[in-house]
């Protein structure tokens, strides 16, 4: 049955939107079977580029269970793209159900999800390992078509993306037609990691769009160069330059690279400003505050909110007018992602406040300066061989079903993590998993793994 994506155009029109060139580019794309990785500027339309051609072919050829799976680095993220994938969904009552999977979830739901998972299921990397390690993984993944990788930068280089590659190549070997797109604003390595992203059998689509965002960057000087510091420090000595600097009626996301960074900002900017509206964000703040926090930002209540990392991916804060950075953000790729939490909105230029802290910050500000203007960006390289994360892949598959080690090896050749993993090498690792290698087979409590007819079963 030929697939159309007149559901999506209808929608579109009614929002008075019209597609964006790369939005239809990668719904074709995705509708002949190819997979691949989309590079936009943040706040261009990645989601809707991405989930509206699975979504159009679920419409037309409805499945059974899990159909799109879309993981995401950050739990923050993964309310907002599910607000994202709802509206359409409601608007148009089309019959499909889409729910979210992270720490945050309550136990019940996932109770109720480890039975039967909805249509467009949006998790994390640690949630999928979760979910592959009980039974049934065939059953539950079997009629999966889609994997959608968001802020595909900010997994790749870390252990997490090494955790998501191996979780792509079991679900590559429980659906070998498996389909996977990743999103990514800011990457220098672009043929790398789409690569990464598909697995090395299959050949990616690199899909970029001519829109440009503008990014305006201010620097909080001191008087005197002379007295600053070389290293270390918070920056607080500037907080009233900071201070005189914003406007307590532009809503400013305040980003520093420290949890107790943010908490000492915090109370500094609350002496100095007791009647600007504040708060303070990071990820142990309890699940309730921080969704509140996050709507107050969304309604325009909250003006300033003293944020780490917890706030700089993909979360779209339409009234945000402005981004402080105290300290280095350390590569231009973050400090870009940061930047783009303001006017987040297709063709929107971002301000951001640079506030140093010690005076090699200052030339690093200059280099992100001169970057910015030539347009380089750093790039992201997978990690090769991460042994460690593999042993614990094994064992999370032998929880579930069990693996077969031919089968898993071969799969696991095809990520770009493990493509040089040897036959020595994958043995020795087993032998550890069952017998706890030769210095600890002595030792029952070591041997996570059984062998039981030609497949390894937790111990």
């Amino acid at each position: 049955m030929a697939i159309t994506l007149s559901p999506i155009l209808t929608w579109f029109k009614r929002q008075k939107w019209k597609p964006l060139p790369f939005q239809k580019e990668t719904w074709e794309a995705y509708l002949a079977g190819k997979s691949g990785l989309i590079q936009v500027p943040t706040g261009s339309g990645k989601t809707y580029a991405a989930v509206m051609g699975p979504i159009a072919d679920m419409l037309v050829n409805p499945g059974h269970g899990l159909q799109l799976l879309y993981i995401t680095p950050l739990r923050a993220l993964s309310r907002d793209i599910e607000q994202a994938i709802q509206k359409p969904i409601t608007e148009m009552g089309w019959p499909l159900q889409v729910e979210s999977r992270t720490g945050d979830t309550k136990a019940s739901q996932k109770s109720r999800q480890k039975k039967k998972l909805p249509e467009i299921l949006i998790t994390t990397p640690e949630s999928l390992s979760v979910l592959l390690s009980y039974k049934g993984a065939r059953q539950r993944f079997g009629n999966l078509r889609t994997v959608i990788l968001d802020e595909w930068h900010e997994l790749m280089s870390s252990k997490r993306g090494t955790q998501t590659e191996l979780g792509l190549a079991q679900l590559r070997l429980l659906q070998p037609n498996l389909k996977t797109w990743a999103i990514s604003a800011t990457l220098g390595n672009l043929e790398e990691a789409a690569q990464t992203a598909v697995g090395l059998e299959s050949k990616p689509v690199i899909i970029q769009s001519d829109i440009r965002r503008d990014t305006h960057i201010h620097s909080i000087l001191p008087e005197s160069v002379d007295s600053f510091p070389w290293a270390g420090h918070l920056g607080l000595h500037l907080f009233q330059e900071l201070v005189d600097s914003l406007e307590t009626e532009k809503s400013t996301l305040i980003f520093t690279n420290t949890r107790s960074q943010a908490e000492r900002w915090f109370q500094a900017l609350s002496f100095a400003a007791p009647d600007c509206p504040m708060a303070l964000h990071h990820g142990s703040i309890n699940l309730t505050e921080r969704q509140a926090i996050e709507a107050d930002i969304k309604s325009g209540e909250l003006k300033w909110v003293i944020c780490t990392s917890s706030l700089d991916l993909g979360v779209d804060f339409q009234p945000v007018e402005r981004i402080v950075q105290i300290g280095s953000a350390k590569n231009l790729a973050r400090l870009l992602q940061r930047a783009g939490r303001s006017a987040h909105q297709p063709g929107g230029t971002s301000e951001v406040f640079f506030l140093p802290t010690n005076a090699l910050e200052l030339l690093e500000i200059a280099a992100f300066r001169q970057g910015l203007a030539q347009g380089d960006i750093e790039s992201r390289h997978a990690l090769r061989l991460p042994y460690d994360v593999l042993t614990q892949h094994l064992v999370t598959l032998a929880c579930g079903d069990g693996f077969d080690p031919e089968a898993t090896l071969a799969s696991i050749r095809k990520t770009v993590a493990f493509q040089d993993i040897s036959d020595a090498v994958f043995a020795w690792m087993l032998d550890f998993l069952e017998k706890g290698g030769r210095c600890l087979k002595a030792y029952p409590r070591y041997q996570k793994l059984m062998l039981d007819n030609g497949y390894y079963l937790k111990g």
